[in-house]
């Protein structure tokens, strides 16, 4: 009896000398084998996931594991997609192609999405993330995956063969940005607008590499595909990562894909992954419910204002598509607006679903019908135009787009004038042939 209630006592000096831990902190103190970190701290930590694409990965990866004399130190935690060259167009990028595919059979790779649709969108998918892992990706956008409560962030070349070699990376410990969205969100305004809103305000290195977490009620009432935008675009804040705590909408989400759920983890992942109250965290507030439709005028993301602050912007070019914009919810979006109405005269209206699966579940449902009667023309499911790659806008287009960032010279010559907007306002947009706030079809 004397010894339990010593052991007793002793657990509870060592319960109280715990600090509270944000999600970020949890994330990363169970992947370096820890009890707990504080921010500034460097750790080393088990990878869970790695993931590159055929821009990112093969190419770069293979001539350095060869003068190493290398190998992947586990090929069941690597998943390797084809999106950013495909379908190849050129010479060149039938030559990535091709090196791809060879490497992929050399390396005996199980997981490998070959065009199929957009890294970011394509990995949850096929239920390789799941909250409490911590993932790389090489692809700026790999944040995404913080919507399903994994710490995944996004690394080079050089990086990544560390990780794929020894299967760790170093991470130091972040700072926590909570952004807190109170209230709820207008019939037309969508995640898209929330982030526009935040970089607009915040900067594009506002995030200043750390932690985001997006938290309260509006970010709770989002479906996970309105998540994964909030994460995706964290990158668009600067910061490593951009995190929101699983709940039964995460569940529920993972449970039609292929991941593999225990009632026993399901509740063990809901009373974990979230932060402490009293954690560590820098607080941003905003208001969902007095948020309008927001635009991104050229040339960064951070050049956002209400669109109601716009005059008359006329576009020649409508474009649907990237992992923030061509989403399954992102394509019933604009549909609900272009349905049984005509695209302008004046305008291209152009769509790229982001992954084969995502344009199924479109066709089957109707909603592909929607865009494609009021003039949409189809195009491939990958990266295309956002990331400049295969496809691209002409001289002198004026683009109203859904993807994530308008950079200069990014999305086609530097003389292209790229706006960004949500997939509802692009729509409204493309009806009208300049700029159009939703809500005017959605009355």
């Amino acid at each position: 009896m004397m010894t339990q209630d010593k052991n007793s006592n002793l657990s509870t000096l060592k319960n109280e000398k715990l600090q509270p831990q944000s999600l970020a902190q949890k994330l990363i103190a169970k992947s370096a084998g820890l009890e707990q970190v504080s921010v500034g701290d460097i750790v080393t930590c088990k990878v869970d996931l790695a993931m590159f694409h055929d821009s990112s990965g093969p190419r770069r990866l293979k001539p350095m594991l060869e003068s190493l004399g290398a190998k992947i130190w586990d090929t069941s935690k690597v998943v390797l997609v084809l999106d950013h060259y495909v379908p190849a167009v050129d010479a060149q990028s039938t030559q990535i192609v091709q090196l791809t595919r060879d490497v992929a059979k050399q390396w005996r790779l199980p997981n490998v999405i070959d065009s199929e649709g957009i890294c970011h969108v394509v990995l949850p998918e096929r239920g390789h993330l799941k909250p409490g892992m911590l993932c790389v990706g090489g692809d700026s956008h790999s944040p995404t995956g913080g919507a399903f409560g994994a710490y995944m962030f996004g690394i080079g070349a050089t990086e990544m063969l560390g990780v794929v070699v020894t299967g760790e990376i170093w991470v130091q410990v972040p700072k926590t940005l909570c952004m807190n969205w109170g209230g709820t969100l207008q019939k037309g305004v969508s995640a898209k607008d929330m982030m526009l809103h935040m970089i607009a305000k915040l900067g594009m290195n506002g995030g200043d590499y750390q932690a985001v977490e997006f938290c309260g009620q509006a970010v709770q009432k989002l479906n996970m595909q309105e998540r994964m935008t909030l994460s995706n675009m964290s990158a668009e804040l600067g910061s490593q990562v951009g995190l929101i705590a699983p709940d039964q909408v995460t569940i529920e989400y993972l449970k039609n894909t292929r991941a593999d759920l225990s009632d026993e983890w399901v509740k063990e992942a809901l009373e974990t992954w979230h932060s402490d109250p009293k954690s560590e965290c820098e607080v941003f507030d905003f208001d969902a419910s007095t948020l309008s439709p927001q635009v991104a005028a050229p040339h960064s993301p951070a050049n956002s204002s209400p669109i109601e602050s716009y005059g008359e912007e006329r576009f020649n070019v409508a474009y649907i598509g990237a992992c923030t914009g061509a989403k399954i919810e992102d394509l019933r979006a604009a549909a609900q607006i272009l349905k049984g109405r005509k695209v302008s005269n004046s305008v291209k209206l152009l769509v790229a679903p982001a992954s084969a699966r995502e344009q199924r579940i479109a066709q089957e449902e109707g909603t592909l019908q929607a865009l494609t009667e009021a003039g949409a023309t189809l195009l491939s499911n990958s990266c295309g135009a956002c990331a400049g790659y295969g496809f691209a806008f002409a001289e002198h287009d004026r683009v109203i787009s859904s993807t994530a960032r308008n950079f200069k010279g990014r999305m086609g010559p530097s003389s292209v004038e790229v706006f960004l907007a949500s997939p509802q306002t692009v729509a409204a947009s493309a009806l009208r042939g300049e700029l159009c706030d939703p809500r005017e079809y959605l009355v």
